[in-house]
């Protein structure tokens, strides 16, 4: 019994061994961002598990794979250890080498995510080639992403992948990482260098498009022949070698120049137009201060003829009534006449006239008659002037109407 004991308890240990030991073959914990494959360990059948959970594993071997993940080309950054300047010598791997149509060459730092496909039959294709995450990444992942890159390059030159294709650059990638690498032609042109002026030639790369100006593939596309999906591609930084980095700092300065020159003109276009401007509205204002001078005259004018208008009004009534009034005095005057024969006026006439010979006569030192009188008596002399004041009175009297007689009773 005492050894009966013993081999069990020995067996019991053992097989509690062997429990503990292959504990962790039994079940597999799934979580929800992977996708798992079990490889049965008798048949060597694939099961697929792309949901979380706790699955029979059965002694079978595991592998696992993100659903998501990211590839980053990016030297310094993702490299530890590794300089600027192994980078820039491309004797470290990281980012991705680019040359353009012009021999201009450079660096591509940044990244693409991607999805695995969800369906047993492109993850066991996947599975069956590559075999792991890494693989996958770094043999298909990868080698896509380096030729698309590579293919864009020619498409443009390192001073148009700088500044006008610089989306361009963008889309070509994203575009050929997910559709295939395009079918190009090539030739050479002569094209005006930017900086020096002179003629070189250049080999200008496009791209083949098809019927409905769809660009024409030279492959089909990998990564979606697997059902993987890339997506959000992105470029942190392109640096450039040393000399293209100087051309394109010497064409920036002739940009920055050429912009300064345009900036000042349009400037001086908007002073001429503002000192234009100011002088239609001086102009503007001038003319209106002119325009309330006249209606200040206007209306002194206009005040002016109606006050003349006023006084020419008062003029005909002023007339009016001095005619009035001279009417009524010669009216007055001639029944005046008519009554009396303005014998008060005759009178003081004839009497003014009677003086008037009177002081003739008085003054007068001469003979008013020749001294020798023939025939007569002694009282010539003074009979002569008599009669000459007799006549002069005579004619006054006639004269002014007058009738000296006494009428008789």
């Amino acid at each position: 019994m005492g050894i009966r004991k013993t081999l069990a308890l020995v067996a019991a240990g053992i097989m509690l061994l062997a429990v503990l030991v292959l504990s962790g073959k039994i079940v597999e914990n799934v979580d929800a961002n992977e996708i798992v494959v079990i490889q049965d360990p008798v048949d060597g059948e694939l099961h697929w598990y792309t949901s979380a959970g706790i699955k029979w594993q059965g002694l079978g071997r595991v592998t696992a794979y993100p659903k998501r993940a990211i590839y980053d080309f990016n030297c310094s950054e993702y490299k530890e250890g590794t300089s600027e300047s192994q980078c820039a010598e491309g004797t470290a791997d990281g980012r991705i080498s680019i040359r353009f149509n012009d021999g201009g060459h450079g660096w591509v730092d940044g990244s693409i995510q991607y999805e695995m496909p969800l369906d047993p039959a492109n993850l066991t294709e996947l599975h069956v080639r590559f075999g792991s995450r890494e693989a996958i990444q770094k043999q298909l992942i990868e080698t896509v992403v380096n030729k698309s890159v590579y293919m864009t390059g020619p498409l443009m030159s390192s001073r148009e992948s700088f500044a006008d294709k610089r989306n361009d650059l963008l889309r070509y990638v994203e575009d050929q990482v997910e559709a295939g690498v395009y079918q190009t032609t090539a030739r050479d042109v002569r094209v005006k260098d930017e900086l020096s002026g002179a003629d070189k030639t250049v080999k200008l790369v496009e791209i083949v498009n098809g019927a409905g100006g769809q660009p024409l593939r030279q492959e089909q596309a990998q990564l979606t022949k697997f059902g993987i999906k890339p997506f959000n591609f992105s470029i942190k930084r392109l640096p450039y070698d040393t000399e293209v980095e100087a051309q394109i700092k010497q064409q920036q300065q002739i940009t920055m120049q050429v912009q300064t020159a345009i900036a000042e003109s349009r400037q001086a276009e908007q002073r001429a137009i503002t000192v234009e401007q100011q002088g239609k509205a001086d102009a503007a204002k001038a003319k209106w201060d002119q325009e309330v001078v006249k209606a200040k005259y206007v209306t002194e004018a206009q005040q002016r003829l109606e006050i003349a208008e006023l006084d020419r009004k008062a003029a005909i009534e002023t007339k009016a009534k001095d005619i009035l009034l001279g009417e009524g005095e010669a009216r007055r005057r001639e029944l005046v006449m008519s009554a009396d024969g303005a014998l008060d006026k005759k009178l003081q006439t004839y009497l003014e006239a009677q003086k008037v010979w009177a002081e003739a006569v008085k003054g007068y030192q001469g003979n008013w008659v020749p001294g020798v009188v023939m025939g007569g008596g002694q009282n010539g002399a003074a009979s002569g002037a008599q009669d000459l004041v007799n006549l002069l009175t005579a004619k006054t009297a006639r004269e002014l109407g007058l009738d000296l007689s006494i009428p008789k009773k």
